[in-house]
This record gives structure tokens, sequence and C-alpha cells, in this order.
């Protein structure tokens, strides 16, 4: 296949989208299937949640080293052996089901290795699709991007529920073992283009420490990108805020099953947004992409937390997960068209250890927060019962609707003060589109 036909490119990327696709949600069988599994012989939430952390972890530790090595080697090779690594381990997890050998801490090595091999992958994908989509079509692409992770959120929990009474655990890993197959077949049958004529350029040989705080510097000379990543670090706590406590939340006033509901809603909504985004490729100007879809879910943070009533939550729920989509696909589509080709990897995964390690901060915050702080302020003769208990309710769980509230306002908040600053306000106007450079070109890009 030649990589510089602009059709055979689309084709590329199509294959190569829908092999990530089968993937992740395979991967969501197994995360869904193996997390009930610990549930159910533990009884312990703790347990539960360090899986989170297991898949969390390696992804902020990791970024810099999978940046330099996406950078340094061939990206299709890259992909092939990430998903040929995440296909094994979990391979490993189904010999110790059927030898009866499979213990609980195997599940956390099991997400922790995982999470590692994605955290090489996703920046070699990501830099991948720049070179084999168009400036004006990138806006697309990252929806399909996050159509592909909606699906696996959404489908992946009810099909595993059915398949494990069906096939068993070890029958719901082994399919997850297959996806991994579809998604190497299907990068072998493609071919990548290159971001350097290297033959005509021969690149800078450089350490791997200086490979290793490149992306930092790169973007550190840029500050309209400074100001991006700085502006989802915050946004990115506030989510992993709520994500900690939207199902204590609900279950203090509902059921499980109107908890089960308002997330499939919530994905439906995530769903939503990525066919949107797909169709429309976003805003014209990007960066309004981000803060007006920013400022709306912060709107729909409130709406959440405002009553316990399960279709404002509902409304709320779904708001917020539409934004995620055209959120997530004007910001990559800024980074991927304002960054050369050759140093995308490094410099997106410095942007994803940054945005992500606000996650684990946040999840170690809010049960405290949460628990010692708002619950008491709004129960039933707490010191705010009298004031916001009349509009917010009191008693169990409207403490975390308050901090809801303040989530949105102070994203409201943060989103006003963003468009205050001129360089990320302008920030695709003070940047070029990128350009192949040398990578030794650190020097910060003129207005």
């Amino acid at each position: 296949m030649n990589p510089q036909n602009p059709s055979q490119k689309t084709t590329t990327f199509l294959i190569i989208w829908l092999g990530q696709v089968v993937s992740l949600v395979g991967s969501g069988l197994t995360s869904f299937a193996l997390g009930v599994w610990v549930f159910q012989r533990t009884g312990s939430a703790t347990q539960f949640a360090l899986i989170g952390l297991a898949a969390v972890l390696p992804r902020v530790l990791l970024s810099p080293l999978a940046g330099a090595i996406v950078d340094r080697y061939d990206r299709r090779r890259v992909m092939i052996l990430s998903d040929v690594g995440a296909g094994l381990s979990t391979l490993a997890v189904v010999l110790l089901l059927f030898t009866a050998q499979l213990e609980i801490w195997h599940i956390y090595l099991l997400s922790a290795v995982n999470a590692a091999f994605g955290t090489v992958q996703w920046p070699a994908f990501a830099a991948t699709t720049s070179l084999l989509v168009s400036k004006e079509n990138l806006g697309r692409a990252n929806g399909m991007v996050q159509f592909g992770r909606a699906a696996s959120e959404i489908l992946a929990p009810a099909m595993a529920g059915v398949l494990v009474g069906l096939i068993q655990l070890e029958g719901v890993i082994l399919i997850d073992v297959v996806t991994f197959l579809f998604a190497v077949g299907t990068l072998l049958l493609v071919r990548f283009p290159q971001p350097l004529d290297l033959a005509a350029s021969p690149p800078q040989k450089t350490s791997l420490w200086q490979d290793l705080s490149f992306g930092w510097r790169y973007i550190s000379g840029r500050p309209g990108l400074v100001g991006l990543l700085a502006f989802f670090a915050v946004v990115n706590f506030l989510w992993g805020m709520v994500g900690a406590l939207i199902t204590p939340m609900i279950l203090n006033w509902t059921s499980s099953d109107a908890l089960g509901l308002i997330i499939s809603i919530a994905g439906v909504g995530m769903l939503a947004g990525s066919l949107m985004m797909s169709a429309w490729g976003g805003p014209r100007r990007r960066i309004n992409g981000v803060l007006n879809f920013e400022m709306l879910s912060g709107i729909c943070f409130v709406l959440m937390g405002l009553r316990p009533s399960f279709w404002l939550v509902a409304a709320g729920a779904f708001g917020a997960h539409v934004t995620i989509a055209v959120v997530y696909g004007s910001n990559q589509a800024i980074w991927q068209s304002k960054v050369a080709p050759q140093v995308q990897g490094r410099v997106f995964a410095t942007e994803q250890m940054v945005a992500r390690a606000a996650a684990p901060l946040a999840y170690l915050l809010a049960g405290p927060l949460a628990d010692r702080v708002f619950d008491p302020l709004l129960a039933l003769h707490g010191p705010l019962a009298g004031s916001l208990g009349q509009i917010l309710g009191t008693g169990p769980g409207r403490g975390i609707g308050l901090l809801f509230v303040l989530m949105g306002v102070i994203k409201v908040a943060i989103t006003l003060v963003a468009r205050t600053s001129p360089h990320l306000r302008n920030v695709e106007d003070e940047l070029p589109d990128a350009m192949p450079v040398p990578t030794s070109s650190l020097e910060p890009v003129e207005a």
C-alpha cells in the first residue's frame, strides 16, 4: 500500500481503528468480568478499587518512556508488540484459571501489565492518526476513537454479564485474547507512513534521558500548549472527584438498579457525543470546542448534585458524557495539528502523564472530603442544613451533592479564567501547523 495516497491513508486509518475498537471491547469484557470475580470472592470495595489503581499508575509513571519508545522505533511494530504483550498476559490469566491457581494479586498484575502496554500503544496510535488523517478531519477521526471507547463502556458490561453465565469466566477471557489477535491482524495488513524522510534527513542520535525529558521541554517552549495542559490537569481532577463519588452519592438515596440505569444513560451520552463528533468534526476553532463544552459539562455537574432526583442526575450524567467526545476530539486535534509528527510520541505521552496524574489524587481526596467534610455539613442537623440544605436537601449523600455542585461551579469558573489567557485562547493562531523539523529544535514558536 502506498501510504502517500490520501484514499489509502483513510483506508489504513479505518482498518487500524476497527482493530482497536474490537480490542477495546474485548478488554472491557475481561475488565468487567474479573472485577466481578474479585468482588465476589473478597466482598471488599477496597480490593475492587485497587484494580483501577493498578491500571492507572503505570500510565502515569511510564508515559515518558512510552513516548521515547514511540518516537525511536517504528510505530506499527510498537503497536503490534503492545497488542501481543497484552494478549499474552491475558492468556496467562486463562491458564491460571484452568489450573485453579488464579489469585487476587494476579488480577492486579494483569491490570498493571496491560496498562503498561496500553501506555505505549496509545501515543503510537495518536501520532500515526495525524499522519493518516488530514487536519480538517482530525476532529472526526478523534470522535471515532472516542466512539470506540464509548462502545466498549456500553457493550462490554452487558455482554460480559451474559457471557459469564454461558461460557464462564475462562471463555470471556479467551474472547479477549481473540480480539487481541484481531487487532494484531489488522496492523499486519497495513503500512504506516513515516513522519520524516529518514534517508534525506537522518535524525540526530540522542540519549534516552534527553528523550524522556523532551516532551516537557517541547511543551514548555509553547505557552499555548502549557495553558492547555494546565487547564486539563484541573479539569481531569474535577472529573476524577465526580467519578469517584457518583456511585456512593446515588446509592445513598436509591437502588443499585437505578444506579446501573444512570450509568447506562451516561454511556449512551458518550456514544451520542462520539457519533456527533464523528459526523460533525467539531467547531472550526477547536479551542472553542474545548472551552464551551467544558463549561457545559460544569453545568451538568451542578445538575447532578442539585437534588436527589433520578431524572435530574440522569440528565446531568448524559449531558456531561456528551461533552467528553467533543472536548477530547477538539483537544486532540489541536495537539495533532500543532506538534511536529516526528516528536508526537514523546509530546503526547507527556501530555497524558500530566493529565492522568490528577486522577489518583482525586481518588485519594474524594472519600475523606465526602465523609469528613461535606456529608457532615448537610447532615439532618448539620451546619448548612438550614441554608443550603433547603435547596440541596439533607441526609446521607447530600454532602456529596454539594461537592458535585462545587466541582461544577469551579469548572465553569476555570473555563472563564482560561478565556482570559491570550496564549490559550489563541493557541491555534500563535502556533503554526506542524511541519517536520529536526528533533533538536526546542525553541519557542514565534507568534
